[in-house]
């Protein structure tokens, strides 16, 4: 029997990955082949949020990265794909699947990623020298990122191909960032050919420029995502109002307005709803700073990649701005360098300040949070999941100081959380996702901090779908 283990995102967000081996039958492999069991990694995603993750994304992966057969990625987000350099600078040399979309934000965010830890380790290594304490490496160089990239190979949404083992994968569209997909597995096993349904990140229907995640009907085993399986989101309607309101408190209150935003996907959406909001004459602020080198290639690689978000929103912008790009938000500046980046902290109000990292615990929004947080006058924006442990957790959970950068914070802020803007679904959307499967198959639900799996297995259970939670390093049977 072919079997899987679950090896992360299992009783926490992110650091996603499975290890799927294939039974040897000689029926099922492809001529030539051996009949031994062959290896399939699911996802390779980093830890996020907590002291700890650290210390799991330094743990190699052993005899994994040499015995591996291919590897399948669902999207281009850190906590799916983050530690596929550190596999391959390990010994992987087989192939790793994505899509089209995926791999264009691949050469962004693992790249961006390599040169941020190099910074980082630089300057942990200076006191380290100094102090007599062994250097650190890295877990990956931008050399590994090159090799990782060069083993990608493009599968586009709906078209079969044949993997180790005689695995046949089909990518479905999950709508929530650019070139997300659901895995769809089939799996030789035991002498008959068992559905593996991944459900990856779904998207928010209410997203904008998303299309919306595609309906499976058919599977033995699905693993399904449930970040937000406690909750629904508020409707986009007031969301935006809700939005709306808060950057015209800003502006009358004189303060400026701080979005910590992920720079794929929702750093873009952001963009649209202010944009609409300028063409509707409700965007008082006039200057919008995008203060994130890395959000501004992703935005530029969506602007190249149009044709595959969806029509009806490009339609909306397109009219609003009466069909001239340049218009789309006037008052929008790009600040790619550093001293760019400096200049914004001498602005004391009226500025909108997008900047990473989504959960602040790095970034350039650090740097604002030092010139920004003790004033009262200022609000910030939390648009995205905030994980265990992150600073942004503790400004949603109401902590009244943040060390940042060294420094003790005061918060004086306004913190405003508006979930409406989630590329997730809600636990209404996540419901209704999974009971569009016939022949009631096996759920596991992963993914998802304890309270949200155990909402949404409660909520499941009224609908006859009778979903388990499992154990890290649990292995079941396909």
């Amino acid at each position: 029997m072919s079997t899987l283990t679950f090896l992360g995102a299992v009783g926490e967000v992110t650091g996603s990955r499975y290890l799927i081996e294939v039974d040897g039958d000689d029926d099922v492999v492809e001529p030539g082949e051996s009949s031994a069991s062959r290896r399939l990694l699911l996802e390779c995603g980093m830890h996020q949020g907590a002291e700890e993750a650290e210390r799991v994304n330094s743990a190699p992966f052993g005899s994994l990265a040499k015995t591996l057969d291919e590897v399948v990625i669902s999207h281009g987000h850190l906590d799916h794909c983050g530690l596929l350099p550190k596999l391959v600078r390990e010994g992987y040399r087989g192939p790793i699947h994505c899509t089209p979309g995926t791999k264009a934000l691949l050469e962004i965010t693992l790249a961006d990623s390599a040169f941020i830890m190099a910074k980082d380790i630089e300057w942990e290594n200076r006191w380290r020298h100094r102090a007599g304490k062994p250097l650190l490496e890295p877990l990956f160089d931008i050399d590994d990122v090159e090799r990782t990239l060069d083993l990608c190979q493009t599968q586009h949404f709906g078209q079969p191909v044949t993997l180790a083992g005689g695995v046949v994968l089909v990518y479905h569209d999950a709508g929530h960032i650019l070139g997300s997909a659901i895995v769809e597995l089939a799996i030789p096993s035991g002498g008959r050919t068992r559905r593996l349904v991944f459900s990856g990140d779904l998207g928010n229907p209410e997203s904008a420029l998303m299309k919306d995640p595609e309906i499976q009907r058919d599977a033995d085993l699905v693993l399904m995502e449930s970040t937000y399986g406690d909750r629904n989101h508020r409707p986009l309607k007031e969301t935006i109002e809700e939005f709306a309101e808060v950057l015209a408190a800003a502006f009358e209150d004189g303060g400026n307005v701080l979005i910590p935003a992920f720079a794929i996907g929702r750093t873009q959406e952001i963009l649209y709803h202010l944009s609409m909001l300028y063409h509707q004459g409700r965007l008082r602020q006039q200057r919008i700073f995008l203060d994130s080198p890395m959000a501004i290639r992703v935005t530029e690689l969506y602007e190249r990649r149009r044709s595959t978000l969806d029509p009806e929103d490009l339609h909306a912008l397109n009219v609003a701005a009466h069909g001239d790009p340049e218009q789309y938000l006037p008052g929008l500046r790009l600040t790619r360098s550093v001293e760019e980046s400096m200049a914004i902290n001498r602005i004391r109000g009226g500025a909108i300040i997008i900047a990473g990292a989504g959960m602040c615990n790095g970034g350039r929004i650090l740097h604002h949070f030092r010139y920004n947080l003790e004033h009262s006058s200022t609000r910030v924006v939390i648009v995205g999941f905030q994980a265990a442990g992150t600073n942004g957790r503790r400004l949603v959970d109401g902590a009244n100081h943040l060390k940042v950068l060294g420094k003790d914070l005061k918060v004086k802020a306004h913190i405003h959380t508006i979930g409406g803007f989630s590329a997730h679904a809600g636990q209404t959307e996540l419901v209704a996702w999974a009971s569009a499967f016939r022949d009631r198959p096996r759920f596991y639900l992963v993914h998802g901090e304890p309270t949200a799996q155990l909402a949404l297995q409660q909520i499941l259970a009224t609908t006859g779908i009778d979903a388990e939670i499992p154990a890290y390093q649990q292995r079941i049977e396909l």
